[in-house]
This record gives C-alpha cells, sequence and structure tokens, in this order.
C-alpha cells in the first residue's frame, strides 16, 4: 500500500468515522442521482491518471472545452425559449426578449404543429397555442418573425417530425426578406429517435424520418453552410425520467445512428460532422453535472475520431445547448425555482456549454409570465457580469472530487454504448422497448425515494408551507386562437388553388424516389399549402408509426 493510501485508511478510521458517529442526523451513503458513490474525500491519484488524457481547452478530447479561450473571449450564446398563444403574441415576445438582451431566439411550438396538423384539424382544438405557438403556414411564419431580419439574428426552432417543413417556412421568410442563405444561423432539433423513445411527438416510422433527416443534412451542406442541421437532444430524455449517465449515454447512441445514416448516403464524415449539435439538461447535484457535461466532450471525441475516424478538429468537438431541468420545478413554494435554475445554470456554465436557456420559476404552473422570463434571463447576465465564473477556463478543472466523477460518468456511459451497440444500434434498441424501460425504471426509482424521503424536494417533502404569495400565471386569451384559426380560413380561401395542388403533388411523387424532399417542400410552402396538407401527403406516402405494446 502506497503512503498516501495507507494514510488515507488512518485517517478514516480515526478520525473521520468516530466523527461521523457522533452526529447520525445525516445518512452514512451518498450517491449522485445517477447511483455513483460519493465518497468522503479525493485526493490525487499517484498514477497521474486525473491529470492524463485531458489536454489543455480546445485540443482532444476537449474535456477542458472546445474553445481555447473558453468564456474569456466570447460568453455563451443566452437563448430564451418562448412560443405561445398567436404568432402576434410570440412575435411580441420575441422582440422583447432581445430588447432584454437575449442574443439568440428559441422557438417553441403547439402540439399541432409537432405532430402535423393545422390549427384547423379537429384533433388540434384545445390544444392550438398552448404549449408553443402555432405555425400552419408562411403567413404564419412571416408574422412570427416580423420586424427580425433572420440574417442578423441566430434561430433555434425545438421540432422534429415536422422538423424539414418548419425549415422550409424559415427559409422561404428568409428568401423573401432578400437574406443571403448562406448567413443564416440557427438550429434546427430534428432528432426523430429520442421522440421515440421518450416525447412521443413522431409522426412516420424511423426509417423515412431517419430519410428526412438526412436530406436536411445534404440541403444544408449546400445551401445552408452556418445552420446546425441537428440538435441530438438529451435534454427530453432527462426530462423522461433518466439519469444523468443515460441521458449522455442514450444521446450519444442516437447521434452514432445519425452519422451511420449520413454516412450510409454517401456523406464523408468531415462533410457535416462539424454541424451537429446537441442539447442537455442541467439538474440540481451540482457536480455530477459539470462532471457530465466534462465527460460528454471527452466521450464524444473518442466517438468521432476512434470510430468514424474524422479528421478535422470540428468534428471531433461536441458542441452543446443547455436548458435547465424542467421537471425539477415544483408548483409548491414556486419562488424557490429560481434558486434551481441558478444551481443548474451555474452547473452548465462551469461545465463548458456553447449556449444556454434558463427556465422561469412558474414554469410548474403555467408558461412564463414576461416578468418571469426577465428573471430567468437576468440569471444568467448575473451570472456572467457579476460572478467571475466566466474569467478562466475550466475553473473547475483538478477537483478531486469532480475528476473522479468525470471518469466515473465516462466508464458507465461506455457500458451503456456497448450494450446497445451488442442490440444493434439505437434504432433496435428503440424497437426493442430498451431505452424506454431503463427510462421507466430510473423514474420509478427516483419517485419512489421522493415519496419515501430519502431524496429531498424542498417544499414538495420537506420544509412544507402555505405559498404567502401565489404569483400571477400566465393566460392563453381565446381571441389568439380565432385569430389563428380565422387567418387560416383566409389563407386557404385566397391562395392560388392550383399551384398548391401542384407543388403538393410533385412532393408526393419525390418522396416515393428517392430524391432530396427540402426542394419539394420550399416550392409547396412557397404557394402557402399548409404544415398539415404537406403531412398528410408524406403520411400517405411513408405511413404512420405506431408505437410497441
Amino acid at each position: 500500500m502506497s503512503k498516501l493510501k495507507s494514510r488515507l485508511s488512518a485517517w478514516l478510521n480515526q478520525s473521520f468515522k468516530p466523527a461521523l458517529e457522533k452526529f447520525p442526523e445525516r445518512k452514512s451513503e451518498f450517491r449522485t442521482s445517477s447511483g455513483i458513490p460519493v465518497e468522503p474525500i479525493y485526493l490525487p491519484d499517484e498514477s497521474g491518471d486525473y491529470i492524463s488524457n485531458q489536454g489543455f481547452p480546445g485540443e482532444f478530447p476537449f474535456l477542458r472545452g472546445i474553445r481555447p479561450s473558453a468564456y474569456r473571449s466570447r460568453l455563451w450564446t443566452m437563448r430564451q425559449y418562448a412560443g405561445f398563444g398567436s404568432a402576434e403574441a410570440t412575435n411580441k415576445r420575441f422582440r422583447y426578449l432581445l430588447s432584454s438582451g437575449t442574443t439568440g431566439l428559441s422557438v417553441a411550438f403547439d402540439l399541432p404543429t409537432q405532430i402535423g396538423y393545422d390549427s384547423d384539424h379537429p384533433l388540434a382544438e384545445g390544444e392550438i397555442g398552448k404549449v408553443g405557438v402555432p405555425v400552419s403556414s408562411l403567413k404564419d411564419m412571416e408574422i412570427l418573425f416580423r420586424d427580425i431580419a433572420l440574417e442578423k439574428v441566430s434561430t433555434s426552432m425545438t421540432i422534429n417530425s415536422t422538423a424539414s417543413i418548419l425549415l422550409a417556412f424559415y427559409i422561404a421568410l428568409a428568401k423573401k426578406q432578400g437574406a443571403d442563405l448562406t448567413r443564416l444561423s440557427g438550429t434546427i432539433q430534428n432528432d426523430i429517435l429520442k421522440e421515440y423513445i421518450a416525447r412521443g411527438t413522431y409522426i412516420y416510422p424511423p426509417d423515412p424520418s431517419m430519410r428526412l433527416i438526412t436530406d436536411i443534412f445534404q440541403y444544408c451542406q449546400q445551401y445552408l453552410p452556418r445552420w446546425n442541421t441537428i440538435s441530438i437532444s438529451g435534454y427530453h430524455i432527462r426530462e423522461a425520467g433518466s439519469t444523468a449517465v443515460q441521458e449522455i449515454a442514450f444521446t450519444f447512441a442516437n447521434g452514432i445512428a445519425y452519422v451511420k445514416a449520413a454516412i450510409d448516403k454517401g456523406f464523408d464524415i468531415d462533410d457535416f460532422a462539424g454541424r451537429l449539435s446537441f442539447f442537455f439538461n442541467s439538474h440540481n447535484d451540482f457536480f455530477e453535472e459539470i462532471a457530465k457535461f466534462r465527460a460528454a466532450r471527452r466521450i464524444w471525441a473518442k466517438i468521432m475520431k476512434e470510430r468514424f475516424h474524422a479528421r478535422n478538429t470540428a468534428s471531433q468537438q461536441l458542441r452543446f445547448h443547455t436548458q435547465t431541468g424542467g421537471s425539477t420545478l415544483t408548483a409548491q413554494q414556486p419562488y424557490n425555482n429560481s434558486v434551481r435554475v441558478t444551481i443548474q445554470a451555474l452547473a452548465a456554465i462551469l461545465g463548458g456549454t456553447q449556449s444556454l436557456h434558463t427556465c422561469s420559476f412558474d414554469e410548474a404552473l403555467a408558461l412564463p409570465t414576461e416578468e418571469s422570463v426577465r428573471i430567468a434571463l437576468r440569471t444568467q447576465q448575473i451570472i456572467a457580469e457579476e460572478s467571475g465564473i466566466a474569467d478562466t477556463i475550466d475553473p473547475m478543472g483538478g477537483s478531486y472530487y469532480l475528476e473522479h466523477l468525470t471518469d466515473a460518468i465516462e466508464k458507465e456511459v461506455w457500458k451503456y454504448l456497448n450494450k446497445i451497440d451488442a442490440l444493434g444500434g439505437a434504432i433496435e434498441a428503440i424497437k426493442l422497448g430498451y431505452f424506454q424501460d431503463e427510462i421507466a425504471r430510473s423514474a420509478y426509482e427516483h419517485q419512489k425515494k421522493i415519496e419515501q424521503g430519502e431524496t429531498v424536494v424542498v417544499g414538495v417533502n420537506k420544509y412544507q408551507s402555505e405559498m404567502a404569495r401565489a404569483p400571477e400565471i400566465l393566460q392563453i386569451d381565446e381571441h389568439m386562437i380565432r385569430q389563428q384559426t380565422d387567418r387560416l380560413a383566409a389563407l386557404k380561401g385566397s391562395r392560388e388553388h392550383q399551384a398548391v395542388n401542384d407543388s403538393l403533388e410533385k412532393l408526393g411523387k419525390a418522396a416515393e424516389t428517392s430524391e432530396n424532399l427540402i426542394p419539394f417542400m420550399i416550392n409547396c410552402v412557397e404557394s402557402y399549402a399548409t404544415l398539415g396538407e404537406i403531412s398528410d401527403i408524406l403520411r400517405k406516402v411513408f405511413g404512420v408509426y405506431r408505437d410497441i405494446d
């Protein structure tokens, strides 16, 4: 036994354990939310493992960050997620956010838009504008971005099964504005695999859905070189109940599937990998979350370099957006959520995120109000301008505990990835229900710990008290919904019907071939065909996915 280990053993037995016995109130064993044991103390590894395989910031494997200067040269993008009621109301919120210091827009779409139904469809009733903005046509998109020059703003759109259609709307609007498409910057989420795993807003079966994704890759490579063609999302996997380790493992399994699909379509890895982006969650287990982000960079770098033989530095780098954990927010004592959001934002920033959305304190009650959105944005700005956290690179690096967690998370992620490979990859694992079962098991265990009091949620199962003052909540005005449906009816009555029918017919025929569908979709939306009409054409050709029993 080394001298260091001998001294540690003596300290544990002679000092730590006797002291612990005097104060039995707390648990005798601690674990992270992923189940990784937390030791009382961490010391240097005499073998030097903690300082090897890290590299400097900007160097492979990017554990300490993808940019050599980190936030010293450029802060993260403060991208607040917004969308509700109508295109008019959301446009007003966008312009408010931009005037308040937001540096990027992030669009939330309502449920009918997410699953390919227009606002006048019977299945849309009761859902129009409730969890996001309704966008049924190019006309809606024109109003949504009124007085906002697309060439001058970075836009993220959280949309998946209808991602290709919303991208077509955005491109058509940019062309109407006279924008240079090569200068458009932003992200389309376009991550359908996690829909089968965690959210359920899918339309078509996996194979044609993957075809649409690679069509977007191909089109943007040629015409929108600055556009991030996919945001591979662990956020929703985590919100569904996964652990931090599962979040990274399942997200990367999906990422591997997308990379394989692009290569199978004839792409060279370095032609598209630099435009892949990721979307992660940040929860309350502060050190585990920081370690998760650091480990994720190293794992993805190894996957890209060693598995796919990517040569370009940009292809090996993990670029990601983070959102604080919506599922961690409580309806009880909702003002406490501002504290949770601050902790989660700090973890994301210390972990090296490139972009961040901070949730509003009232989101467990309703969509956020203008006041709560401002507080959420100011949280980021205070961290950036007043805390000093952004002044140095990877400030938590070298912490014995953090480096141990980083290594432990990486080890557990590789176990999952090897298991998923053995099942035949992400798509086969989805068909087998593997991801779904693992997440359901983790969610059940987490909830059981809350109900048994083992995991404390302040204000819910401990320190309960009556709410002194209920916050005002956002109400969706029925006038907004009528405005939306009336506009859609007027559009359908005034457009050139033959042009609409011709464009839809051409799209349907192209869908039966291997042609890239994005140009056909742009032609459809420019004739003012609607999202629902385009989706219906593809439903006829591709079919509709039904989940496993």
